[in-house]
């Protein structure tokens, strides 16, 4: 029996990409790849050392798991890679202290959701 779960979760990707998305370019060293991504946001709420809560605010882009391919190879998004928009401001993934940088948008891991800072404009 055919997983309808998983066949839905696949039809709103299809259409996340194709109503909801834009065309980013993905980087990592020399290597990179244009992806369509959502962009999104994501509020952190940290306990600094003194016990106040700071929030911190990050650029999300959701992005399909498959199409994350540096040199032929499928790919997991990792500290210090770059995501360019089409007007040229670079987003670093990052999270602040010690969050994961990305995780799985869904349950069959078919979507990334990534967390980055504006770092600066090409």
């Amino acid at each position: 029996m055919a997983d309808m779960l998983k066949n839905g979760m696949s039809w709103l990707e299809s259409q996340r990409k194709k109503h909801l998305a834009s065309q980013v370019l993905y980087r990592r060293d020399g290597a990179s790849v244009p992806i369509t991504a959502t962009i999104g946001k994501t509020v952190f709420k940290i306990e600094d050392e003194y016990g106040r809560i700071v929030h911190y605010e990050s650029r999300d882009y959701l992005i399909s798991t498959a199409d994350l391919v540096l040199d032929g190879e499928t790919v997991l998004p990792e500290r210090g890679d770059e995501i360019i928009d089409e007007d040229g401001f670079v987003y670093e993934v990052m999270a602040p202290a010690n969050e994961p940088e990305w995780r799985y948008s869904d349950t069959h891991r078919q979507t990334l959701r990534i967390h980055t800072k504006h770092t600066r404009k090409e």
